[in-house]
């Protein structure tokens, strides 16, 4: 699960088993996790984040969307 970026509390990743998805990003905090699909960046799940985080964690997604997907693109081989 390669980290792609660190964002003050937040980690950024991808999982390995999961290759066959269109890219995405997935990102922790303690025990709250979010997935987000890159190509018009959008939650696509999350388990125990506020709605005012996820936006936070959005904002930082959309950030650096660019670098994410290029990270994804290198680790999958697409």
């Amino acid at each position: 699960m390669p980290t792609v970026l660190r964002s003050g509390p937040y980690r950024l990743y991808f999982v390995s088993h999961e290759p066959n998805e269109p890219p995405y990003v997935h990102v922790d905090r303690d025990r709250r996790t979010a997935k987000y699909w890159l190509d018009n960046v959008r939650l696509a799940s999350y388990q125990g984040f506020a709605d005012h985080e996820l936006r936070q964690i959005e904002r930082i997604v959309r950030e650096n969307a660019v670098a994410i997907r290029r990270g994804w693109y290198e680790f999958f081989g697409a």
